[in-house]
């Protein structure tokens, strides 16, 4: 990856949409080799997704709640078996394996604490492998991003 490449993420993570042809203007390419260095990078794994970004409160999910998980079992079929459970639930936004005292974080957003009671039945009272999980309520999102700063 060459400073070419790392300018057009640069400008990829900000905006998606922008043209091609534009992002050769600001980095000094034409628009068919932006088209062909972002083919690669996406090809190649670079780039993993091209998603829309939307408001959590306009789609009626404006609780985040930060969930550390405790497990019972450290044997890697549980702990399998607890992830596939937890990429299951499209509440759950984001789903990190940490090491430490808990073995999990996860970042959940759902439209009531009462969706969130049901959830939690189904995530952690419904494991034999959860001893026990901590919630955190989100009382405002200040920097919400996926941007990998680009060095």
């Amino acid at each position: 990856m060459d400073q070419f490449d790392k300018q057009i993420l640069a400008i990829l993570q900000k905006d998606n949409q922008t043209p091609q042809r534009d992002i050769g203007e600001r980095v000094g390419l034409s628009a068919a080799a932006v088209q062909r260095r972002i083919k690669r990078m996406r090809a190649d794994g670079v780039i993993q997704a091209d998603i829309a970004v939307l408001n959590r409160e306009s789609m009626g999910s404006p609780i985040t709640l930060m969930v550390e998980v405790f497990l019972d079992s450290e044997k890697i079929e549980e702990i399998d078996a607890v992830k596939k459970l937890f990429l299951s639930a499209s509440e759950v936004q984001q789903c990190y394996y940490v090491t430490g005292e808990s073995d999990f974080m996860l970042v959940i957003v759902v439209a009531s604490m009462t969706e969130y009671e049901k959830l939690t039945r189904k995530l952690f009272f419904g494991s034999k492998n959860v001893r026990r999980f901590r919630t955190i309520i989100v009382m405002g999102v200040e920097k919400l991003g996926l941007e990998v700063p680009i060095v």
